[in-house]
């Protein structure tokens, strides 16, 4: 299946793995990209550019397919050495990056004299207009249903994808709330040139973390994700657990007083706990409503053959009905 997405970034199909805190590591990259689609590291996991550059040699050891590089800019005291990452992208030969988070203006220079293709992850109409402005290639168009941060718009895709049709001139990618080929099908229905996947990618055996948490999202359901930090307006989908269960009855409690500090316990510091060491309850992770929609831990490979065979399923089918 060839789209403007597959021929923008040099892959066999129409979807890429999203950046994802201690997930995005070289071997779920690597699978992923081996498997047709476009695997990316998270470049704040490794936090330094030695790491990065790291990282990024590694998976050049696992594929000769094309990856990306997640950079997302996050407001902090202490922010991360973003011009030696950037360097490290650029030294290592990667062609395209995913960034999120803040507006990644102050980077694109560099990526692009150095002819990086930038897809920015955006939450709204109106930040991917500003995407598409500041020159990057295409955008992560993310979704109300989304693990991680969704922004404050509350807009699902069955409305966010169209309008997002109706004004860029870029292409698009539809994120959140996508894990087979109906929601590739849906996607390009709506207008978009592919999907990106975080948490079907996670339940996969290649992902790099803890049994606990891909068996954690095989068991959940539709019902089983939490919106918490929405009185600091920085709102993040997640697993729901007893931490999470708990942050919430402070922010019930505290109400307009609740400050970061008050819940820094649940959110900070815990990944490595949840998807290394596998402890379930430490805190507050990034999961999706479409786990409703995970119900196995293929291969990459399978998950991927998978999702094109049922988009290619329900093609045929639908043409046998225009033709009825």
């Amino acid at each position: 299946m060839k789209t403007a997405i597959t021929e923008m970034f040099g892959i066999e199909h129409p979807i890429i793995q999203g950046g994802m805190h201690y997930v995005g590591f070289a071997e779920m990259a690597a699978a992923v990209s081996n498997a047709g689609g476009l695997g990316i590291i998270t470049g704040l996991t490794q936090g330094t550019p030695e790491k990065l550059s790291n990282e990024i040699a590694k998976c050049r050891d696992m594929t000769d397919k094309p990856f990306g590089v997640n950079l997302t800019f996050l407001p902090s005291l202490t922010p991360p050495d973003y011009p030696g990452l950037v360097k490290a992208i650029i030294d290592g030969g990667v062609k395209v990056v995913e960034t999120a988070g803040r507006n990644p203006v102050q980077v694109m220079p560099a990526l692009k004299d150095a002819g990086v293709k930038v897809i920015h992850k955006c939450t709204s109409v109106r930040h991917s207009l500003k995407a598409q402005e500041i020159g990057c290639d295409a955008v992560s168009v993310d979704g109300f249903e989304c693990g991680g941060h969704p922004g404050e718009d509350d807009i699902p895709n069955f409305i966010l994808l169209p309008r997002a049709a109706d004004e860029l001139e870029i292409p698009f990618v539809s994120s959140g709330g996508m894990a087979d080929g109906r929601s590739l099908i849906a996607s390009l229905a709506m207008g978009a040139a592919g999907m990106n996947m975080g948490t079907r990618f996670i339940a996969t055996k290649e992902a790099p973390v803890h049994d606990n948490v891909k068996q954690a999202i095989v068991a959940a359901s539709e019902l089983d994700t939490r919106l918490v930090m929405r009185p600091l307006r920085n709102t993040e989908r997640v697993m729901t657990n007893e931490a999470v269960e708990r942050l919430l009855e402070k922010e019930k409690a505290l109400g307009d007083k609740l400050k970061f500090e008050d819940i820094i316990g649940e959110v900070a510091g815990v990944y490595p706990r949840i998807m290394m060491d596998g402890d379930m309850d430490a805190g507050a992770w990034s999961c999706g409503m479409v786990a409703g929609l995970i119900h196995d831990i293929p291969t990459c490979k399978e998950l991927i053959d998978r999702i094109m065979q049922e988009a290619e399923e329900i093609l045929a089918r639908m043409n046998r009905l225009q033709a009825a």
